[in-house]
């Protein structure tokens, strides 16, 4: 894929999933955040670059960093995000849901990649799990053993040295 879409397809509304997302991103902060979707059929709106460092401060103090980066990140990478972020008008938004910036064509580009590469990634497993998995080599209880007695030679000659 070369150029980004030049035509729009409307706004993409979150589903319960993507609402179950934001609610657990808003269940770790001190207040929620009004760019997530709060119900069904609400408009999934880009983030603003930089968003992280003004959601961050909002953490609670007994939640770890990383929680909220894992919920995040489920949100941010989600296909129905990055179908928002591709279309053609897509503006980025601030905490309070307000538009700030077009996203650049760049950033339209990438996301239809990443989008495409989602579409396609469950037709590539349904064609994996109809192959049957190959076997592991057959290896004997004798070479399982002086394997496992190298290894501990080795670990000896390091102890001893």
């Amino acid at each position: 894929m070369e150029e980004p879409w030049t035509t729009n397809r409307g706004p993409i509304a979150a589903t319960e999933l993507d609402v179950k997302k934001a609610a657990a991103i808003n269940s770790l902060l001190l207040r929620p955040i009004d760019i997530l979707p709060a119900k069904a059929g609400d408009t999934i709106r880009p983030f603003a670059l930089g968003l992280w460092n003004e959601i961050r401060p909002l953490l609670k103090p007994d939640v770890p960093v990383m929680s909220l980066r894992r919920s995040t990140s489920a949100f941010l990478h989600s296909k129905r995000y990055y179908y928002a972020c591709a279309q053609s008008d897509s503006m980025r938004h601030d905490l309070a849901g307000n538009p700030v910036e077009p996203l650049s064509a760049e950033d339209r580009l990438a996301a239809q990649e990443r989008l495409n590469a989602l579409r396609q990634a469950p037709a590539k497993a349904s064609t994996h799990r109809d192959e049957p998995a190959p076997s592991p080599p057959a290896v004997s209880k004798a070479e399982l053993i002086r394997a496992s007695l190298l290894g501990r030679s080795k670990r000896s000659d390091r102890v001893a040295r």
